[in-house]
């Protein structure tokens, strides 16, 4: 925008030099400085002295405006170019649209929670990265899962959409709860209540309680959620009775943000119980299924091998 103004304003002065303007913009020259110095906020703070110095600066120009009886056509020139030089340096200042103040939450080994300034609640999983505004402007609540998993319980406000870009993927609702999983190479999004959209270039898709978004290799699915991810993993102790390491797994990748390998597809049909306290560590957990199958496991940063 100052760019334009700039330019806009070197083109009329120029022109007008050379006599080559039009009636019309000659009006315009002639009244820019004036009216755009009445008709702009000014901020004061960023300008301190400076403001003082350009009011003085433009006051002068119109004094000597008025002691000419006759009309010098150089005056409005430097008028104008006064109101330029400031714009040059950027201290015309008009407002437009509110700069949010960006505040970054990030966990490490054991999930947390946060609750925005709308209300809504996110409950972060181990080793993610969520980013979020310290409040939220007049329109939309925007924020961004950066890394890592996430649950999302979204305040209801109809005028006010919350998104929520991570990765490629933008996820849309007014009013509802669901599961967001980001990796380097994939992002699901499972909704457990509520309406969801969810959309990346040319693709969308609109899901309801137990569907779920997958977008791997620059395409978006969307399919029925497995029961597994369903388990309320974010601020409960969680009982897997009588299940297998396989659904095991699928919850402690939410919980914990971490990627599971193994050499033998076989150990993910092994039998098990699992007991899971809400704020326990993945290291305590692991520990805890060792004890029961005898499987060794060895966490590697975010990855974790099982042998």
């Amino acid at each position: 925008m100052v760019k334009r103004i700039k330019h806009s304003l070197e083109y009329l002065i120029n022109k007008s030099a050379q006599k080559k303007t039009s009636e019309s913009e000659e009006n315009l020259l002639n009244e820019f400085a004036l009216n755009e110095y009445q008709n702009s906020e000014w901020d004061d703070v960023a300008m301190g002295s400076s403001y003082e110095a350009s009011k003085n600066i433009y006051e002068n120009i119109q004094l000597r405006i008025e002691k000419k009886k006759r009309f010098n056509p150089y005056l409005k020139y430097m008028a104008a170019a006064s109101i330029l030089f400031l714009v040059g340096l950027g201290f015309l200042y008009k407002p437009s649209v509110a700069i949010e103040k960006q505040l970054t939450f990030r966990t490490s080994s054991i999930p947390k929670s946060i609750q925005l300034s709308d209300g809504s609640k996110i409950y972060l999983a181990a080793n993610s990265l969520f980013q979020y505004p310290e409040k939220f402007g007049s329109e939309e609540r925007n924020v961004s899962l950066l890394k890592g998993n996430a649950f999302f319980e979204v305040a209801k406000d109809k005028k006010h959409p919350f998104i929520i870009q991570s990765g490629a993927i933008k996820t849309r609702v007014v009013g509802t709860s669901f599961h967001i999983q980001l990796s380097k190479l994939k992002c699901e999004v499972i909704v457990v209540t509520g309406k969801v959209n969810v959309s990346t270039k040319g693709q969308s898709v609109d899901l309801v309680p137990n569907e779920q978004a997958l977008f791997e290799g620059n395409k978006l699915t969307k399919q029925m959620a497995e029961k597994m991810y369903l388990v309320n993993w974010y601020n409960t102790d969680i009982t897997l009775n009588q299940t297998t390491l396989k659904q095991v797994i699928s919850v402690l990748q939410y919980k914990y943000g971490v990627a599971f390998q193994y050499n033998d597809e076989k150990v993910l049909a092994v039998p098990l119980t699992v007991f899971i306290k809400k704020d326990a560590s993945l290291e305590n957990v692991l520990e805890q299924i060792n004890y029961i199958t005898n499987l060794k496991f060895k966490v590697y940063d975010e990855i974790v091998k099982v042998n």
